[in-house]
């Protein structure tokens, strides 16, 4: 049963990645359409993230009451829905409207997940986990890139991953009874279920510096997922469709890193995943920053999905080792916010920025929260 619920997790991580690069993806055909300015799409990541912050902050007492596979099932349920509206939405405003649940069931699922795989299994199958967003987060591109070659235009690209999230939401209830099952059994036991207060999460040794790196860290990664597209289009003259699909090769880095992160995390330490990592998010950077082909740029967007890969599932890891099972779901809840929270807001001021200045500061914007992240990955909060 362990096993059978374990590819249920994995399957519903799906559900997290498809529509986290939509926006990006299709903010290049979607914006002329809407008659808004670039930075809007910065608004409507502004609104979603909202929704995810309350929700990751909500967790730990929606777990203890409804359980991780309800928590799971509902929230994804939630995002289909919104989804859905999305690719009915004819303004601006509507499309702010339907942003609130999409956020609200995102942040849920992801840190209720996180947790799980967390402590009930070993460090390789957090690293898969996190594989599955990826494949979720790549294939959503693509599916946009699709609809919007075919003429179905970026509602249809909205359109299909929702359904697909309805298909993954039935599963997901059909699956309750495994997580009530394997609950009774040894390692795949759910925690105590007890709720720590956030002041006193706060006065724990190393939780302030790890939820700002949190913080650091996924504003990197967001701001990069939401704009490599607009980027490639208005400073390397990519054209919106083949832009749609190269952006996935972000993603598509992420997936196989994490893949490969798999078989190496139980043989190397959560600190030396997390440094690795950071190098290769630099080198990916720096192909940016060259006045290059387009496909140097792709290269750089590539490498640094690859660079990605490794440092949110070790961080995880690294919370569940240094806490215990106990305050892990804890921790984690406030430090996925913290999380959501960097991707509330810097993609946001970074969209104003490209009003202002051009999009073409990315890289360099880009570099100032990798070295931010670089300054608070210590030895000693993994200890």
């Amino acid at each position: 049963m362990g096993v059978l619920l374990l590819a249920v997790i994995y399957l519903s991580y799906i559900s997290i990645g498809l529509p986290d690069s939509l926006l990006g993806a299709a903010w290049p055909s979607m914006q002329p359409v809407l008659g808004v300015p670039l930075s809007h799409a910065g608004y409507l990541s502004l609104i979603i993230s909202c929704g995810t912050v309350l929700a990751s902050l909500l967790s730990d007492r929606l777990i203890c009451r409804f359980g991780t596979g309800a928590v799971a099932a509902g929230s994804v349920l939630l995002t289909a829905a919104a989804l859905y509206g999305y690719s009915a939405a004819g303004s601006f405003a509507a499309m702010c409207l339907y942003a609130v649940p999409y956020g609200l069931g995102a942040g849920a699922v992801d840190a209720a997940l996180n947790h799980y795989v967390a402590v009930h299994y070993a460090a390789r199958h957090m690293n898969w986990l996190h594989c599955f967003w990826g494949i979720g987060a790549a294939a959503s591109p693509y599916i946009m890139s699709f609809c919007l070659r075919c003429g179905s235009g970026w509602q249809g690209g909205y359109r299909s991953v929702s359904i697909i999230q309805f298909v993954l939401t039935a599963m997901l209830f059909c699956s309750l009874p495994l997580w009530n099952h394997v609950s009774v059994s040894g390692d795949a036991s759910e925690a105590p279920a007890v709720h720590i207060p956030i002041p006193e999460l706060m006065k724990q040794h190393g939780v302030p510096q790890l939820v700002l790196l949190f913080f650091c860290y996924c504003a990197l990664e967001n701001t990069f997922g939401l704009w490599a597209g607009s980027y490639l289009v208005h400073v390397r003259g990519t054209m919106p469709e083949t832009a749609a699909q190269s952006a996935s090769l972000f993603f598509l880095g992420i997936t196989f890193g994490r893949l490969a992160g798999g078989f190496l995390s139980d043989r190397i330490s959560c600190i030396r995943m997390v440094r690795g990592g950071l190098c290769g998010i630099a080198l990916g950077i720096f192909l940016l920053l060259l006045p290059a082909s387009q496909r140097t740029a792709f290269c750089g967007i590539f490498i640094t999905g690859l660079g990605c890969a490794p440092v949110h599932p070790a961080l995880i890891r690294g919370t569940a080792t240094r806490f215990g099972a106990e305050r892990a779901r804890s921790v984690i809840g406030l430090q996925t916010a913290s999380a959501y929270l960097g991707t509330t807001i810097m993609p946001f001021l970074f969209g104003k920025l490209a009003d202002f200045a051009g999009i073409r500061f990315l890289p360099v914007f880009l570099l100032l929260f990798l070295f931010l992240t670089v300054l608070l990955t210590k030895r000693e909060f993994f200890a």
